[in-house]
C-alpha cells in the first residue's frame, strides 16, 4: 500500500509519532500556530531523543539545525547541532527534505512521511517515520520546525504490520 507524504497524520502512525503530534496540538494557542516558546521539553521527556528543531530562515531560504536529539545523532553518526543543511548535504535544495521543509514553512501545516531514509547513512536503519511540525514565534510566520523521527531496519515488526510505500521497498 503506497503511503505518500501527507499533511494528514494517519491513524496507524507510530505511537511515538502520534504522541508528539498530540503534544503539538495541545500547545496550540487559540489562534495561530504554537511557537518555540510554547514547547516545553519537560512535557515530553520520553520523546526528546528523537526530536530535532530546525530554524527556518528567509532571504535566502535556509535551514539550520538548532537541536539534534541523541537518536538522530546515533543514526547520522554525528551531532549536526548548529549546522546548516545546505552545508551538510550537497544539492540540498534539490532534495525531498528541502521540499518538505519548504512545504511546512509555506503552508504552516504538518508534514508526515514513512519510507526510506532520504539521506544516505552508513547504519542499519533504512526506514523512518517522521513528522515535521510548524512553529511560529509570532503565531503566523513559521520560523522553526519541530521534527520527530523514529527509525527502523528492514525487519522491524512495526514495518511488517504497517508497511512502507511500495516505491520505497
Amino acid at each position: 500500500m503506497k503511503r505518500p507524504a501527507s499533511e494528514t497524520i494517519p491513524n496507524d502512525c507510530n505511537p511515538a509519532v502520534r504522541a508528539i503530534v498530540d503534544y503539538w496540538r495541545s500547545i496550540h494557542p487559540a489562534e495561530g500556530l504554537p511557537g518555540r516558546q510554547h514547547f516545553d521539553p519537560v512535557d515530553v521527556p520520553k520523546l526528546l531523543s528523537n526530536i530535532g528543531l530546525v530554524e527556518a530562515h528567509e532571504n535566502p531560504r535556509r535551514f539550520r539545525i538548532r537541536l539534534y536529539g541523541t537518536a538522530l545523532v546515533a543514526v547520522m553518526g554525528e551531532d549536526y547541532t548548529g549546522r546548516w543543511y545546505d552545508e551538510l548535504f550537497e544539492n540540498f535544495e534539490a532534495t525531498g527534505q528541502y521540499a518538505d521543509f519548504c512545504h511546512v514553512v509555506d503552508t504552516g501545516t504538518p508534514h508526515w512521511r514513512r519510507g526510506l531514509l532520504r539521506i544516505p547513512v552508513d547504519r542499519d536503519f533504512q526506514y523512518l517515520e517522521r513528522v515535521h511540525l510548524p512553529l511560529a514565534s509570532d503565531g503566523k510566520t513559521v520560523d522553526m520546525i519541530l521534527t520527530f523521527a523514529v527509525f527502523f531496519d528492514r525487519d522491524d515488526p512495526f514495518l511488517k504490520t504497517h508497511g512502507v510505500p511500495a516505491d520505497d521497498r
